[in-house]
């Protein structure tokens, strides 16, 4: 059977259930959908209330749109996933790195730190109006931080924080059996300092280009776009016997979107609406900790 999952912060009561669902249908009426239905499996973890409604049908985009819509009227979140994460079996969550996993985009700081943040915010403001594609605008941002100091990624790090339920997923995941890695538009000095300090058992970024300590403005090696991010969450997953079905992607901008199409779960997290646009399910209302909701024994 397949999950519909409601996620919120404060308990979900019965008549919330029923005022949301009086017009679908699911092996009975709405005034059904209540705690005494079988069908109806409520769990709290990490301060989060959910409801699991297991339902026969496949629900399409309109329909989970509309259902959402009615939801976010009482902040809920709101997910359908054809299978949730089997108890026995090793999954994997490939996250993307800047305002993901964590609060910040780095290269907003670097920029800020040397000085060219309005240079790098117009390049950026240019691209997100469609003006130039991912490679060029991260080349040209790029081309900014020449004369950087190989210190400054240090100082940034420094800086970084974790987006709210990340915490809580590095404790969840690894206890589930499952892997995780990163694959970041943003750059390598910067991932290496991360996975010293957290359970990040992979991770993919942008290498920069340094000459005596100091980075020259040119990107070294390929660039971790959208298609690449799509192509090395395959790759990892097929490298780690795990079937797409058990794998979870998790982003916030347009570039994750082939990867959270390519996963069997796909989430967004706080995501811009060009990404929305792309996928089916994300998370508006509550926080990463959100995706322990993902594993059948949380339930």
């Amino acid at each position: 059977m397949h999950s519909l999952l409601l996620i919120s912060r404060s308990p979900i009561t019965d008549s919330i259930l029923s005022e949301t669902f009086t017009n679908l249908k699911f092996g009975g009426s709405a005034s059904q959908l209540n705690s005494s239905n079988p069908n109806v499996i409520r769990s709290e973890k990490f301060g989060l209330h959910c409801v699991r409604i297991l339902v026969n049908d496949l629900f399409d985009r309109e329909i989970i749109l509309t259902i959402r819509k009615k939801l976010a009227e009482h902040q809920i979140d709101f997910l359908f996933l054809k299978t949730l994460l089997p108890k026995d079996k090793e999954s994997l969550f490939v996250f993307d790195m800047d305002s993901t996993v964590i609060k910040e985009e780095v290269i907003d700081e670097l920029a800020r730190k040397h000085g060219v943040y309005e240079a790098v915010a117009t390049v950026t403001k240019q691209a997100m109006e469609g003006g130039m594609g991912f490679d060029e605008a991260l080349r040209l941002r790029v081309k900014h931080l020449a004369g950087l100091s190989k210190e400054s990624f240090r100082e940034v790090y420094d800086l970084l924080t974790l987006n709210d339920g990340m915490e809580k997923v590095f404790q969840f995941v690894p206890t589930n059996g499952s892997k995780l890695g990163i694959l970041s538009g943003g750059f390598t000095p910067v991932l290496k300092l991360f996975s010293e300090k957290y359970p990040v058992d992979f991770y993919r970024a942008n290498g920069l280009e340094e000459v005596n300590g100091t980075f020259t403005g040119e990107i070294f090696g390929e660039i971790i776009n959208r298609e690449k991010k799509e192509i090395y969450l395959k790759q990892y997953a097929k490298e780690l016997s795990i079937p797409l079905e058990q794998v979870v992607a998790v982003g916030d901008g347009a570039n994750d979107a082939l990867m959270l199409i390519a996963a069997g779960i796909g989430i967004g997290i706080h995501a811009k609406q060009g990404l929305k646009d792309q996928i089916t399910n994300w998370i508006d209302f509550t926080d990463l900790s959100a995706l322990v909701f993902l594993f059948e024994n949380s339930f």
